[in-house]
């Protein structure tokens, strides 16, 4: 009886510690794929491989007040570069890797 206890014993200090050795899964990414915050990079738009489709690029430009987002096309650096309108004006824009939408 008592080994049987001994050996219960060690079983389950055993379990609990393979059991802490493998955290459970998160239910998501703990950080976000853009950059979501409301001003840009200091450097931008900063060159890296653009993941936006054009679709997404014109969205999140159009999400930044910007309308008629036009001649969209993804440069050697990974910048997509189009035209915009905003306050009745005819802009360059650009939107790099980071989400970050540039107006010249």
């Amino acid at each position: 009886m008592r080994s049987a206890l001994i050996v219960s014993i060690i079983l389950v200090l055993a379990t609990g510690g393979a059991l802490a050795q493998n955290p459970p899964a998160s239910s998501g990414p703990n950080n976000k794929a853009v950059n979501s915050k409301s001003e840009n990079s200091p450097n931008a738009p900063v060159a890296g491989a653009n993941s936006f489709t054009e679709g997404q690029a014109k969205s999140r430009i159009e999400s930044r007040g910007y309308s008629s987002v036009t001649g969209l096309n993804k440069d050697d650096t990974g910048v997509w570069r189009g035209k915009a309108m905003k306050d009745g004006k005819s802009v360059d824009v650009s939107l790099d890797f980071q989400g970050n939408v540039v107006v010249k």
